[in-house]
């Protein structure tokens, strides 16, 4: 058994601890895969190349709602159903990243405090940091190293800031969507893209005087969502009553959950989603990579300044400020104007 208390494993340390199931060093594997510097690039695809293989077998859930829908404790006590159910669970839990400090609570193992002590459950709260979508930079690879540790469902709760979070729509095979009664239209409006991609949604905190609310909800909700296309072959999206609080619909939501990934295993559905996802997932990395050797050009690092200064001060469209910089990056520098 490595010495996890080591600053840096080795990679077989890392692939053996997550397919034993280690939860210590699935976490500093998961902190591994999220790391930005370049010495541990190489590292990081050899860890990921010898895990993939073991992966890919678990059902994948993307969970979203706005701030104050009630997400962390709607997953409290899903999670603590699918648990008692057998189930092994991991959720990644997004935090959204400050734009002025670059930092973020990662409050989601206080929130989820019952589930993050079960044996069988893993929470790991990460920053969202500069990516859109509701997700981080490196959620993907989390998935695949969870995966890869044995669990059967990795839920993946988004940020939940806007119509940008339907990202994580590209990461997992079934898509919740929860929303509450009252948030008022124009809050519920930025749900638009959203709601037509969710493969159920759920009215929550149906709970106490809020009930006949959310009952009205629910009833307005399925009327709206009978004129929007099919997630899925032979699918409706089905609208359902929930509250984390008094556990109302929590089992009928799973089974709904396990009804969809039945009928969309048996008609290929999945199997085209993950295809989908894995071609999605290369332009990514190719997008990602090319940003980096665009940033680490020596010429663009010294030119950036400069650039940007002139776009500011009005002297350079940014049109042409960009293409200056792109053709420098390709070892033709502009010589300004």
């Amino acid at each position: 058994m490595p010495n996890i208390r080591r600053l840096t494993l080795s990679t077989d340390e890392y692939v053996t601890g997550v397919l034993a199931r280690n939860p210590a060093i699935l976490g500093r594997a998961i902190t591994l895969v999220e790391s930005q510097a370049v010495s541990h690039q190489a590292q990081i695809q050899e860890v990921l190349s010898h895990l993939a293989p073991h992966a890919g077998r678990s059902k994948r859930i993307g969970v979203t709602g706005i701030p104050g829908a009630g997400k962390s404790t709607f997953l409290e006590t899903f999670g603590t159903h699918l648990v008692n159910q057998g189930l092994r669970l991991a959720v990644l839990a997004v935090d959204p990243s400050s734009t002025l400090t670059g930092g973020s609570i990662l409050a989601d193992k206080l929130r989820m405090e019952k589930l993050s002590q079960n044996p069988h459950a893993f929470i790991r709260p990460s920053p969202s940091g500069p990516a859109l979508g509701g997700v981080t930079q490196r959620t993907r690879e989390a998935i695949l190293v969870c995966e890869a540790a044995g669990f059967d469902v990795v839920i993946v709760e988004t940020v939940g800031v806007g119509q940008n979070e339907i990202a994580v729509r590209a990461m997992v095979d079934y898509f919740l969507l929860l929303m509450i009664a009252g948030a008022g239209n124009e809050i519920q409006g930025l749900k638009k893209g959203v709601v037509e991609l969710a493969d159920t949604i759920v009215i929550n905190k149906a709970d106490g005087d809020n009930h006949h609310r959310c009952v009205e909800a629910q009833a307005e909700m399925q009327g709206a969502v009978h004129y929007l296309r099919p997630t899925a072959e032979n699918w409706s999206t089905p609208v359902l009553l929930a509250s984390g609080v008094s556990g109302l619909g929590i089992k009928e939501i799973w089974c709904i959950a396990c009804e969809f990934f039945r009928l969309n295993e048996v008609s290929g559905t999945l199997a085209g989603r993950r295809r989908e996802q894995a071609v999605k997932w290369m332009h990514a990395l190719i997008a990602e990579h090319l940003q980096a050797r665009f940033y680490g050009n020596e010429w663009v690092k010294n030119a950036l300044v400069e650039a940007e200064a002139a776009v500011a001060g009005g002297k350079v469209a940014p049109l042409q400020a960009a293409a200056r910089l792109l053709s420098a990056a390709r070892g033709a520098p502009h010589a300004p104007n």
